[in-house]
């Protein structure tokens, strides 16, 4: 579904999405120790070594971590080129919801009222900082809200501060010849229908938990079934209101199937079963799509039936294969920083990355300005390789960006403020003058 949003060279802006899990220490889930002070020395007791050992903390899921950084990957490379058959290769936004339901799953363990309230703490910091920015903008080029939309326009700027609903915007800003394009605004907001649904996914996560747990495959299935309501036409609901609850129904049963994860129930199905049964839903999705088409052929976002059923099947094959790394293995581990970092700054990097494939135009147009590439050969050849400076230009962006705002996050988190929180090793502390120092 597009909600009318596109963003550079594609089309319908899909998030990567904002996940804690509540636990404090390095990225990889374990606690920073302080450093050893001298004690008396003592007698320690002789274990017994019938005693059961003690369970192992738990940590980082590295294989989850990867699949969420794979999305944003893939975000952004389909927001660049556009590219409908990314939607099939990879259906990132099923992947992050269940990565999501996962976590809040296992959050679960504790009472739901302050589990809902750490994980909207988490959220709305992020989006202030990045609404700040984009609303500032808005109104320096002269968009009145009450003008477009009346007192409305107003009471909908509310949806900048808690993305309960849709928020307003220009669907036309400033010109095409200026610095930025006419529908930059659009382009904007267009990651925050993400938010709007994962808020309410969090919202919903204890009934919806309980459902499962009482009647797990009706609640599995049910928003499928939705789906085939509301995302075909049979039912049609107006306006955002629509929208909404299209995407509770396309996303809800990748949401669930983060339980599903979380509670041990898709191991307890044989390999085989499920993935068969994965193929058959995905293979149906692939049917459904081939007979309605949508602008941009098979770019599933356009087909809210097709992009249920081929990512609920393509989740339930990813973690029904899932290993449980505590650590990336093999050639994987020379990604582990990136990886690390992606997952500290998901929400600052979705939340921005619209706005930063926009803002390379501006740089990249620079080139024509330089002596050697004044010919017309050489303005050719800026234009013709235009999405690949953009594509080379985008990811320096996003770090500066991590480095600008990324660390409200971590106040978001009530975690001490960090720069670049890829998990590398501090060497500060390590030496005896750092020891000496906290001595005296």
């Amino acid at each position: 579904m597009t909600h009318g949003y596109t963003t550079g060279t594609g089309q319908v802006p899909e998030p990567a999405g904002p996940y804690g899990t509540g636990r404090t220490g390095d990225a990889h889930g374990v606690p920073e120790t302080p450093l050893a002070v001298p004690r008396p020395r003592t007698t320690a007791p002789v274990p017994d070594p019938g005693a059961p050992a003690a369970p192992a903390k738990p940590g980082r899921d590295r294989y989850l971590d990867l699949l969420r950084s794979l999305a944003l990957v893939r975000v952004i490379v389909y927001h660049l080129f556009g590219w409908a058959w990314l939607t099939v290769l990879f259906p990132s936004m099923g992947v992050m919801f269940a990565l999501a339901g996962s976590l809040m799953a296992r959050s679960l363990k504790r009472p739901a009222g302050s589990v809902i309230r750490s994980r909207v703490r988490r959220l709305l910091p992020p989006m202030w900082a990045f609404a700040v920015v984009v609303l500032a903008m808005m109104f320096a080029n002269g968009w009145n809200p009450a003008k477009d939309d009346g007192s409305w326009g107003l009471i909908g700027l509310f949806n900048y501060i808690v993305p309960i609903g849709a928020p307003p915007y220009p669907w036309e800003l400033g010109s095409p010849s200026g610095l930025l394009d006419d529908a930059w605004a659009v382009q904007a907001a267009g990651p925050l229908w993400y938010l709007r649904a994962y808020l309410w996914f969090v919202i919903a996560s204890p009934l919806l938990l309980w459902a499962f747990r009482r009647a797990p495959w009706p609640t599995l299935l049910a928003p499928l079934g939705l789906t085939a309501v509301v995302g075909t036409g049979l039912v049609t609901i107006p306006g955002e209101t629509g929208n909404a609850v299209t995407d509770f129904a396309v996303y809800g049963s990748c949401w669930v199937l983060g339980f599903a994860h979380q509670d041990g129930m898709l191991q307890r199905i044989p390999r085989y079963v499920s993935v068969s049964c994965a193929s058959l839903v995905m293979a149906f999705g692939l049917w459904w799509a081939s007979n309605h088409l949508g602008p941009d052929g098979w770019d599933l976002n356009d087909i809210p039936l097709a992009q249920a059923t081929w990512s609920f099947g393509f989740v339930v094959i990813l973690l029904q294969y899932s290993p449980s790394w505590r650590e990336l293995p093999g050639r994987l581990a020379q990604w582990d920083k990136l990886v690390t970092l992606s997952n500290n700054r998901a929400v600052t990097i979705y939340l921005w990355h619209n706005m930063l494939i926009m803002a390379t135009v501006p740089i990249i147009d620079l080139l024509y300005r330089l002596p050697f590439l004044q010919s017309e050969r050489g303005a050719d050849a800026v234009t013709s390789t235009y999405t690949l400076w953009m594509f080379a230009l985008i990811w320096p962006l996003i770090g500066l960006t991590v480095l600008a705002v990324g660390w409200v996050e971590d106040l978001a988190a009530k975690r001490r403020p960090r720069l670049w929180p890829n998990g590398a090793k501090r060497s500060a502390g390590k030496g005896p003058g750092r020891r000496a120092a906290r001595r005296g």
